[in-house]
């Protein structure tokens, strides 16, 4: 009996978000945010963004435990929203990043040209 193969589709794997605004004010809030964060990266999220961290899962039931994760993580203070979207989402979002900022140029010395 041949083996049944497993495909997997953009359209059913999804990218969950996760972006907090947490105090870190006090040492509490401080430390509240660290063992926040901390949570996020053990449960396998990533970093994209300060504040702004995204795990890949193979079914909107696989994102729902992390979602209870996160929940259970949840600092008595601050703002979490949590999204998903499906990887073929994800592969269309455009990552704009700005040039760096140049210096501008100082005029040169009038004994330079001499």
């Amino acid at each position: 009996m041949p083996r049944q193969r497993f495909v997997l589709s953009g359209y059913t794997t999804m990218v969950l978000f996760v972006l907090f605004d947490l105090p870190v004010k006090t040492k509490r809030d401080r430390k509240n945010y660290a063992r926040f964060r901390k949570t996020l990266l053990e449960d396998g999220f990533s970093m994209i963004q300060y504040s702004v961290y995204i795990r890949f899962c193979l079914s909107e039931e696989i994102a729902g435990k992390h979602r209870r994760t996160v929940r259970e993580a949840l600092p008595p203070r601050g703002m979490v929203h949590m999204m998903t979207v499906t990887s073929r989402q994800f592969q269309k979002m455009e990552n704009l990043v700005g040039a760096r900022e140049k210096v501008p140029e100082r005029e040169p010395d009038l004994a330079t040209f001499y």
